[in-house]
């Protein structure tokens, strides 16, 4: 009876253990403050043994921070495919050399809160990407800027999803502008 208590109480022991690892191991979400939107990227993946070694490539894609959007050009090499967004989709990320090196958290399939990292190379720009009829295109980061406020779309702040714009006054001429980002 003794050996049988020592030997689940050993258990519980390893079990707690393992789990204070794995949660140190993990990603603490709130150290990942920016929102990156990834557009478009081409990858190449490398193998060892068989199994997915690793993947690189070069991407486009856009940076919110401090309710700023920034399109930049990136190359990457990580060790899990990378992901492009979909729709308003947002990653959380987070600066390892400002101006330089981003570091984006995509989340891993079949693991709800896991997350994997990936090292972004980073070429900022003065405009923002956004698609139109699928084609990919480049604005003014203050024509982005005032679209997100006009649309209430600001992705580090939890408004993930741009509202309709407002409707016109009556008699007044319609506003032009850019597409809708996707």
């Amino acid at each position: 009876m003794r050996r049988i208590f020592l030997f689940m109480l050993g258990g519980l022991f390893s079990c707690l253990l393992s789990a204070t690892i794995a949660r140190a191991a993990g990603h603490n979400i709130a150290d990942y403050s920016l929102r990156v939107h990834i557009f478009q990227f081409n990858s190449h993946s490398h193998y060892y043994q068989r199994s997915l070694d690793a993947v690189d490539g070069e991407g486009s894609a856009n940076l919110y921070e401090n309710s700023e959007p920034r399109g930049f050009d990136f190359s990457y090499h990580c060790g899990e495919r990378l992901m492009v967004s979909h729709g308003y989709e947002t990653y959380p990320a987070r600066w390892k050399k400002p101006g330089q090196t981003l570091e984006i958290l995509q989340p891993v399939f079949g693991k709800p809160g896991a997350f994997e990292s990936c090292e972004l190379k980073v070429e900022m720009k003065e405009s923002a990407y956004y698609k139109h009829n699928g084609l990919l295109n480049e604005e003014p980061a203050a024509v982005f800027k005032a679209w997100m406020e006009k649309r209430q779309y600001d992705p580090e702040h939890g408004k993930t999803e741009p509202q309709p714009a407002p409707a016109p006054a009556a008699g007044a001429p319609a506003a032009t502008g850019a597409a809708e980002p996707q």
